[in-house]
């Protein structure tokens, strides 16, 4: 296809192509209006002045009959300004007027009508149009009264001439500045789709070119800039988690396999084969922990669970929660307190934050034991309003996490140093952090001196009062 038929076919040329016909009918109506118009303003005129002139010849034969007549059409026919007067007798006979070469018969029957005619004084001349009218004067006298009307056609032809000539030229700009603006348009869209191609051969990291003109393109170009990165992050995200689950699933795989293999070659009796059965059903049931946990966190950054979210008290899960907690952390040596004094209702999942909840709790039980007998450490949920937010503090007096890891710890399978020696797959605060998220919130991560301080803001329902159902 050439480039022209490119253009052609193009949807802004189509539009602009549209417009310029609706405006082009448009103009043609309003010079054909303004041609019809003068054309009757010129004939009404010359009816007027007519009608006028044959009101004062009639009223002079009432006064001094024919001969009186004669006398004022002879001098009228002879004035430089004169119309078309001509008085005849029964038989078509000029006797005075200003008018040659009527048609045949032309004043047998009175009336008005146009004619081309020819004044006497302008024999050798072209003919001209008239409007005329015939009159009947007792006698059986004939007299013509008429104005020319020649100006007519001459002040249409003024009007609608260069108006043609100018919706022509109109037209012809027109389809020229189409072409303009369509190589224009064409050209960005052109961009765009190279720059789609690149990007669907797989370079991620190329983005929509940005005029800063403001037009719809750029705003289009940032939507879809902004829907790359997002796509960028969460295919690197992807990668990450991808490289994170063969890394670090794959101990606890060849643990089980090996166990499973040691179990076949060595295992000697219903007892040994039972125990390595329960280690195998063990190291499953954590494998699978481990999937259950990546497919809520998917769930909750894709946002796939939103559909089901209903307003809930959040003062009442975290009661409910903690109590779940209470006699566990007792018997690590812990104290678990809890203040929600108010009524907080947010918008959410009441089961997916719960969990997100227990990670919490469990991660400060699992850190916060004290290490020698007798003594007892804390933990302390704290959940106010702030302004239009529900504010929810989880404290502990464990050691806490250094603040250079801090941001590095809500990410998958990301687990420190000093918690290598304690069951987990380091995917709880990525949970909790994707739930967060979800819910519209932020969490952040705070020195509690000495401990760990979990601070997560959640946007509270309108009206912020829980009702019955709650």
């Amino acid at each position: 296809m050439t480039s022209l038929g490119r253009l052609l076919r193009t949807t802004a040329f189509k539009l602009i192509a549209a417009y310029l016909l609706v405006f082009a009918v448009f103009a043609g109506s309003v010079i054909a209006y303004l041609g019809w118009h003068t054309q009757r303003l010129v004939t009404r005129q010359a009816i007027e002045a007519i009608e006028n002139d044959t009101r004062f010849i009639t009223g002079q034969y009432d006064r001094g009959g024919i001969n009186r007549v004669l006398q004022v059409v002879s001098r009228r026919s002879r004035a430089p300004d004169a119309g078309l007067i001509l008085l005849t007798n029964f038989s078509g006979e000029p006797m005075a007027g200003n008018v040659l070469n009527l048609p045949l018969n032309f004043l047998d029957s009175a009336g008005w009508r146009e004619i081309d005619y020819v004044r006497e004084e302008d024999s050798g001349s072209r003919p001209s149009r008239a409007l005329v009218h015939v009159v009947f004067l007792p006698g059986d006298f004939r007299l013509l009264i008429g104005r020319d009307i020649v100006e007519r056609e001459e002040l249409r032809q003024i009007i609608i001439r260069p108006a043609v000539w100018g919706l022509g030229v109109l037209v012809i700009l027109g389809v020229a500045g189409g072409l303009f603006v369509t190589r224009r348009v064409l050209k960005r869209i052109d961009q765009m789709t190279a720059t789609a191609e690149t990007i669907m051969a797989g370079n991620l990291s190329r983005r929509l070119t940005i005029d800063r003109t403001g037009d719809e393109f750029d705003r289009l170009a940032l939507s879809l800039n902004a829907m790359l990165d997002r796509i960028e992050t969460l295919m690197a995200g992807l990668k990450e988690v991808s490289d994170n689950i063969a890394h670090d699933l794959k101990t606890p795989l060849t643990r089980l396999r090996n166990r499973a293999e040691d179990a076949l070659r060595t295992a000697q009796g219903d007892e040994q084969w039972r125990a390595a059965t329960e280690q195998t059903i063990e190291e499953s049931d954590g494998l699978i922990r481990t999937f259950d946990a990546l497919l809520m966190i998917a769930r909750a950054e894709t946002g796939q669970a939103r559909a089901g979210m209903v307003g809930f008290d959040l003062a009442e899960t975290v009661s409910s929660v903690a109590e779940l907690y209470e006699p566990v952390a007792d018997e690590q040596g812990l104290d678990l307190t809890v203040s929600a004094p108010d009524p907080l209702r947010v918008h959410g999942l009441r089961e997916l934050f719960g969990q997100a909840l227990s990670n919490l709790i469990d991660n400060a039980i699992k850190y916060s034991a004290p290490a020698l007998p007798g003594e007892r450490g804390a933990i302390r949920l704290t959940l106010e309003r702030r302004g239009e937010t529900a504010c929810l503090t989880v404290a502990d007096s464990g050691p806490g996490i250094p603040e250079a890891d801090r941001q590095r710890v809500l990410e998958r399978f990301v687990r420190l140093e000093a918690s290598r020696t304690q069951p987990g797959s380091g995917l709880g605060l990525s949970l909790v952090s994707a739930v967060v998220q979800l819910h519209g919130g932020t969490i952040d991560l705070q020195d509690n001196e000495p401990g760990l301080r979990v601070v997560i803001t959640i946007p509270l329902e309108a009206g912020g009062a829980p009702d019955n159902a709650s």
